[in-house]
Order: structure tokens, then C-alpha cells, then sequence
């Protein structure tokens, strides 16, 4: 994969995943989460209104946390980049936090923990890359998967 391809990688729903995520989205406004989830809650870069979408949050074994694209540079990644802060959501509660791009070189060991944790539901997107990958391998894939790091 080329640089440019990498750096403005974005797969986005087909099928029937509109309706999945729809219905997704909806658990943690009812304080339901599924292997940690939560709504992530960013302020839209040119409306100002507040943008929801489903996420994982990672937290590594020293207590950092992490947001990972799987799909890419989507809508969310550019408002945060843009926001630096947003809302993490569960039912009635919210969290405020700041983000943090991380560079590429950073990502190899959060990619391959996310992938250990949610490779059964996000495999798809990674196109084979698995927890198993080299360094090397998660090196090359690192900058079409934005990861920022919470506060």
C-alpha cells in the first residue's frame, strides 16, 4: 500500500452494516456495553453538533487508554484531530477526554492489542493483518489505522 493510499485509507459500511450499527449504537445510550464499548461523542469540525459512533476503547496493562480506527481515517478520526476532546458514553454517564494522535511508530504494540482483544469482531477491516503479524507487517499497515491515545 502507498503512502497516500494508507494516509486516506477509509472502508465504509456495506451490506448490512448501516442497520447493524444503527441498532450498535443504540446499547450504550441504554447503558449496555459489549466487550467494553462505549459512544464516542466528538464535536462535528465544521457544525460544531455533537457526532456519535460506537467504539472500543482499549486499556493496556499500565491503564492507558486508546481509540482505534478500524475503518480508517473516517469521519470521527478528522473531527477529533480537529476537537482534541471528546465524550466517552455509557447510559446516563459521560466522560470527558483529550486525545492524542499517536505516530506510526507508536502503534505497533496498541494495533496488536486491539487486535488480540477485537480481532473476532474487527478482522474484517485489517484484510489479514492478525495479533500474529510481525512488526514489520504492523509497521506498514500503521498509517491507514489512526490511534489516539486518551487523557
Amino acid at each position: 500500500m502507498d503512502a497516500h493510499a494508507a494516509a486516506t485509507r477509509y472502508i465504509g459500511p456495506t451490506g448490512l452494516d448501516p442497520y447493524m450499527n444503527r441498532f450498535f449504537n443504540m446499547l450504550p445510550k441504554l447503558g449496555i456495553s459489549i466487550a467494553g464499548s462505549r459512544l464516542l461523542a466528538v464535536r462535528g469540525r465544521k457544525s460544531g453538533e455533537w457526532r456519535t459512533t460506537l467504539v472500543n476503547v482499549l486499556t493496556t496493562d499500565d491503564g492507558a487508554r486508546y481509540l482505534v480506527a478500524p475503518r480508517g481515517h473516517t469521519q470521527w478520526v478528522r473531527n477529533l484531530r480537529v476537537s482534541k476532546t471528546g465524550e466517552l458514553r455509557l447510559g446516563r454517564k459521560s466522560e470527558t477526554f483529550t486525545a492524542t494522535e499517536l505516530p506510526d511508530a507508536d502503534k505497533i504494540p496498541v494495533l496488536r492489542a486491539y487486535l488480540d482483544r477485537w480481532g473476532w469482531e474487527v478482522g474484517r477491516f485489517f484484510e489479514g493483518v492478525t495479533k500474529n503479524a510481525t512488526d514489520a507487517e504492523l509497521a506498514e499497515i500503521a498509517p491507514g489505522f489512526p490511534v489516539f491515545a486518551l487523557a
